[in-house]
Order: C-alpha cells, then structure tokens, then sequence
C-alpha cells in the first residue's frame, strides 16, 4: 500500500494553541465565552432583521447573511479547538480534515465576496440614493448574495481538491488547531510549488478584486461624504457605513497576512509557525463575534429595534 493510501486511512492530530495544561483550560473558558457570545448575538441579529418590517432592506439583508456566514464559518472550526484543549491528543480523521479545510474556506472566501458587495450596497446608497431602490432591489439583492455563496464554494473547492492530491508521508502533527492549507503544505513531502502559486494567484486574485471593489467603493462614498455641506448631513452619512469600514479593515488586514505573504513563509520553521495561531484566532473566532456586536452597537435602527424587543413595546409586523 502506497504512502497516499496510508496517509488517508490515517488520523492528523492538530497540535492546537497550548500544551500547558493551565493554558489550555483557560483558553478553555474564554473561546467557550467567544464561541457562546457569537453564536448568540448573531442568532439574535438574524431573528431581529427577519421578525422586525423596519429592518426589511437590503442592507439588512446583506448583515442577515453575514451573520449566518459567522455562525457556520466559527462552527466550523472552534468546536474542535475546544474539544483539543480539553484533550492530550487531538486526533482528526483525514477525510474530517479535509472537510473543514473546504468548508473554513467556503464560507471564508464567501464573507469576503459577501463584504465587497456590501461596500457596493452602501455606495449605492449614499451616492445613488435616489435611484437606491431600483438598483438594489429585493431580486439584485438576492442574486449578489447566492452569488457570494457560489463563488465561495468554487473558490473553496479548487484549493481543497489540488491540496487533497499531496501524499503525507511525514509526520501527522498539524501545527495548528485547524486544517489549513499553510501547516498541511509543511507535513507533505510532495512538491508544492504549484499549490503555493494556487494560494497566491487564485487567493490573491479573490481577495484583491474584493478588496479593490471595496476600496473604489469607499473613495466615492469618502468624495461623496465630502461634499454634503451640513457637518450633521456628512455624520450622518459616515455613520451608514462605519461599521462596514471595521469589519472590512479586521477581516482583509488578516487574509492578508495570512494567505498573501510570499512563497518562502509557507516553509518556516516550527517555531515560527505560532505566529499563524494568533491571526488564525482573530479570524476565525473574534471577527464572528465582533461583527453583530458592532452592528448592534453602532446601527441607530438595530438598537432602536433591541430596546423595542427588551421593553415589551409594539413591533411592526
């Protein structure tokens, strides 16, 4: 039986965060409260815009897919770093690799495209606003969302088929506590020079045509702003999109580093391998729960909604 065949009867054990064990059960405690606070405020945040007729617009919409994005994307991944830090040992099996490979990419890249199209919505908005209705309208706004979806799905699917094809004939220590393609290009004794120009070309094609959507998007929004005489007018207007501003800056500045840095990074040693974990957390765990906490608390109408749903007061239906 050849090395490949091995390798895929075989478990990979995620080395995870921590070998302390005082570490590991206080990291216990707080992803367990991050993991616990995401999951319920995006919960919430999603209910809130589909129970509430004052919330019924596209840009809400857009929030409503982002937040079902952020419940499955740190699904997908924290549940088993929680299980690794209670655990000596945490073995995954190689086809459970590699589906949370695919799908921490899937709904990822989906974010991504999906956060590009919201910038595109809030340009619409503040520098088309009369015309808003008819350019976003329920039907566009339910195609550039499936199409986020769709385009994440391929995106994902062509990184996990070409890494799926390495042979792992070294250890099965993932230096991680998920399954990346960075720590699984280290443990394969393949040649991986054409996975790495896949992650740079394709990874840096993705998130650069998002990125620089975002960007032309907000220097009209900026020069539209600008020019609204009343300083209550331009507050207002910088408010509508603030929050999209700091999601957008957290979740690229981490792809970025992450995935995008040149060919040599993909092959450090172990010990600067830990500097991925951190950024690995940021995104994976903190950004989901960040994301409806500041929806919440910098969006006029969702807190307007919230107090009406905590004070028993009358809702539209």
């Amino acid at each position: 039986m050849g090395p490949d065949n091995l390798t895929k009867n075989q478990d990979f054990i995620l080395i995870g965060l921590s070998s302390d064990p005082k570490t590991k059960i206080a990291l216990f405690v707080l992803f367990s409260l991050v993991y616990t606070t995401s999951i319920t405020g995006n919960m919430i945040l999603i209910i809130t815009t589909q129970l509430v007729k004052e919330l019924h617009t596209p840009m809400y919409r857009f929030i409503c897919n982002l937040s079902l994005l952020d419940i499955t994307f740190t699904s997908v991944t924290v549940p088993k770093m929680l299980i690794g830090l209670l655990l000596d040992h945490n073995y995954i099996s190689y086809v459970g690799c590699f589906a949370q490979l695919y799908f921490f990419h899937f709904l990822g890249s989906s974010e991504c495209f999906l956060l590009s199209i919201m910038g595109y919505d809030r340009y619409v908005a503040i520098c088309h606003p009369l015309h808003y209705s008819q350019i976003i309208d329920k039907k566009t706004c339910i195609q550039l969302a499936s199409g986020c979806w769709i385009t994440g799905f391929l995106y994902s699917l062509v990184h996990t088929i070409l890494t799926s094809t390495l042979s792992f004939c070294a250890s099965k220590e993932v230096n991680h506590f998920l399954c990346d393609m960075p720590p699984l290009l280290k443990l394969s004794c393949s040649d991986t020079k054409n996975n790495v120009i896949v992650i740079l070309g394709l990874g840096g094609l993705a998130a650069g045509a998002s990125f620089l959507l975002t960007v032309i998007s907000y220097c009209y929004i900026i020069s539209t702003i600008l020019q609204i005489h009343s300083t209550e007018g331009r507050r207002k207007a910088f408010s509508t999109c603030a929050s999209h501003l700091m999601i957008v800056l957290l979740f690229y500045g981490t792809i970025i580093v992450m995935y995008l840095r040149p060919q040599s990074s993909y092959s450090m040693e172990h010990d600067k391998m830990l500097s991925d974990k951190p950024l690995s957390v940021l995104y994976t765990a903190i950004i989901p729960m960040l994301n409806p906490l500041i929806y919440s608390l910098r969006n006029k109408d969702v807190k307007k909604v919230l107090l009406k749903l905590t004070t028993g007061k009358r809702l539209s239906k």
